[in-house]
Order: structure tokens, then sequence, then C-alpha cells
């Protein structure tokens, strides 16, 4: 495939050694301060940017009737007219939260025992999420994918960043020096706690997923997530 990298970023960097190591090619790449090469030769594009960024570089895609795979957080609110938008133009695009294999097992692990932890109201359930200092958005796109998709089996209605209420979901966000993304799903009592965690170990899990989905999508239209792409 001829990649673009729509940032050049920590991600973006670990995609292009790895595109290249999978017999990839990048033909262009672009930064808040800095494009290298030529956008019109790519075949399908990775976009790791700023929730700033995003949408603009995701239009510019479509416009470009060139495939797009979105890993930036932060700009969710507009995420369903960029959907239409696909539509509209006979697109082809794959937003994740997370590309990373193992947290999609861990996204199915989380409904799983949510679906177990129903009928015991005594649990409450709390999410705490902890990255590196430089991400720009809080709380992460994935710990608020974990919430929504644990919702319904609660007796909540939504989530709450740092904020504890009888109603909400309490998503905690911590912030520290070289964290590569951690993610745990507590349930607790007043005689124990039953929690699920998955911690990222380094960058290069989340960089496979978005060039696998990269693969899947190259030859197809319309709007897929990562469920499309590993088939569960």
């Amino acid at each position: 495939m001829k990649i673009a990298l729509l940032g050049y970023g920590k991600m973006g960097k670990i995609i292009a050694k790895m595109a290249m190591q999978r017999g990839h090619e990048i033909v262009y790449k672009s930064s808040a301060s800095m494009q290298n090469g030529n956008f019109k030769e790519a075949e399908i594009a990775l976009e790791f940017s700023t929730p700033q960024a995003a949408v603009s570089n995701i239009e510019k895609c479509f416009k470009a009737q060139i495939p797009v795979v979105c890993g930036t957080t932060g700009w969710l609110d507009q995420k369903q007219v960029i959907e239409q938008t696909c539509l509209k133009n006979n697109g082809s695009f794959i937003y994740a939260s997370n590309f990373s294999i193992g947290v999609h097992l861990f996204f199915n692990l989380n409904q799983y025992v949510a679906k177990l932890m129903k009928p015991w109201n005594e649990y409450q359930v709390a999410i705490e999420e902890i990255h590196h200092t430089e991400k720009k958005d809080a709380p992460s796109g994935t710990a608020i994918t974990l919430a929504q998709e644990l919702l319904p089996y609660t007796d909540k209605n939504t989530w709450g960043l740092n904020l504890s209420a009888p109603d909400t979901v309490l998503i905690n966000a911590r912030r520290e020096s070289d964290v590569k993304g951690t993610h745990e799903v507590s349930y607790t009592s007043e005689i124990d706690t039953i929690s699920i965690k998955h911690q990222a170990h380094s960058r290069e899990g989340f960089a496979l997923g978005a060039l696998i989905a990269a693969e899947f999508i190259i030859d197809k239209k319309g709007v897929f997530n990562m469920k499309d792409v590993l088939g569960m």
C-alpha cells in the first residue's frame, strides 16, 4: 500500500516503521509544522493527528477518494456527521478509539463482565485510565468506549469525568510520564472489589492494529469498525 500519514508524532513514526516492515510505502506525511511527499499518490491514509485537525484531515481524504483509518480521539461530537459524509461521498472510513487487538479483546471482556454483574446492584462500577502527560484529551477514547459499552447493563444514564454521582459511571483520568495506556474497570461493594485491567507495554500494538485495519479497508467502501476488521 502507498500510505499517507496525517499526523507524524510518536504514533505516526511507529506506524511508518512498521508499515515499511510489512512492505508498504509512505508517500506522504504531515504534522502541524511540516508536510512531506505527495498526498495524491496515497492509496490509503492513516489519521493520527490532533482533535483540532482530525475532521478536516478526514474530509480531505473523502474528497480525494482516499480510504482513511482514524485513531485520533477528542472529536467524536462530529463522528455521526463524518460517517454520513463518508457514505455520501462513497468513501471508506474506519474509526477506533484504540487499534490494539488486545484492547478489542478487552472490550469484549468488558461487555461480558457487565452482563454478569447486572443483577448484583450492591457493586458500583468505575473506570480508571492512565496515559502520558502529552495526551491532549481526557478521558481517553478507550475509556469512553468502555463506559458506553457497559452502560446498558447498569442503572446509570451516562459517564462523568472525575465525577461520582448516582446516575453516572465514574471515569477517573490520570496523567503520568511515559505511560503507554492503562485501563481498569472495577466493581466495588462494601466487602470486595472485582476488576479487569488492560495495560499496554508499547505503542507497537496500536500501530499494528491500525495497519491491519488499513489492509482490511483498502478495497472496500463504507463505514467500518475494528469488530469488522477482527471478525468479532
